[in-house]
């Protein structure tokens, strides 16, 4: 019985992670080009942000739609076609886009600038560190979804108790999370992209599913960033 051992050789591997991880980044900043461009235009829009704002029931069934594309992803990403996958994720990010509208009304523009590009720069360095530090961080990663849990319910606890000390808590707590969050999951798309091969649905997909929890480490940074650098109008 013959059997052939398919050798691929350390060069080829670096060169497949790399060209996956380009379209992790080249989905994870149209996302975010989607997001800021409906944010911008609705934040323009009196209509549309009446409409949005000022029924409470547009904005939960936003909250809703988000958390439903977020699991369908996570969850059931396997059934669906990469296809639906992007077109479910780019919803995701123009949803997004709506929600942040409100930060034009809260926030200065120049703020929001200067905070998003520190949130990049942030970003860069930690992403850069998960793709070529030698150190495997698995087990970090258990630990800042236990803090990740923990953020969730306090700042949940956080909109009845309104406490000053909870909020700059929760927001340090949360920087320090999405921070560690950012190179975690970097070194998961780099591993991830060793066990598929290039041009298949699972790794259409697989880039799909390593954009959207990069994206979401960002504009979660983004956000908790804006609590401290954010000057409000």
């Amino acid at each position: 019985m013959n059997e052939e051992f398919l050798f691929v050789s350390p060069e080829e591997v670096a060169r497949n992670q790399q060209r996956f991880i380009v379209k992790v980044y080249g989905w994870m900043a149209a996302a975010l080009a989607i997001t800021g461009v409906v944010a911008m235009w609705t934040a323009s829009s009196p209509e549309a942000l009446a409409f949005i704002f000022a029924n409470p029931g547009i904005v939960i069934g936003i909250m809703i739609a988000k958390l439903l594309m977020v699991g369908s992803l996570s969850i059931w990403v396997n059934k669906v076609s990469s296809t639906v996958a992007s077109v479910i994720f780019v919803l995701y990010a123009v949803l997004t886009g709506f929600v942040f509208s409100s930060l034009f009304l809260i926030y200065t523009t120049g703020s929001l600038a200067a905070t998003f590009f520190i949130t990049g720069g942030l970003f860069a360095v930690m992403s850069l560190y998960g793709w070529f530090t030698g150190n495997d961080l698995t087990r970090f990663g258990s630990l800042l979804f236990m803090l990740l849990i923990g953020l969730i319910i306090a700042s949940i606890v956080n909109i009845f108790m309104n406490s000053t000390m909870l909020y700059w808590i929760t927001t340090y707590l949360g920087v320090f999370v999405f921070t560690g969050l950012i190179a975690y999951d970097t070194q998961k798309i780099k591993n991830m992209a060793g066990d598929m091969e290039e041009g298949t649905e699972q790794h259409k997909k697989g880039a799909i599913v390593g954009a959207l929890n990069l994206y979401l480490d960002f504009v979660n940074l983004f956000l908790m960033l804006l609590r401290i650098f954010g000057s409000r109008r």
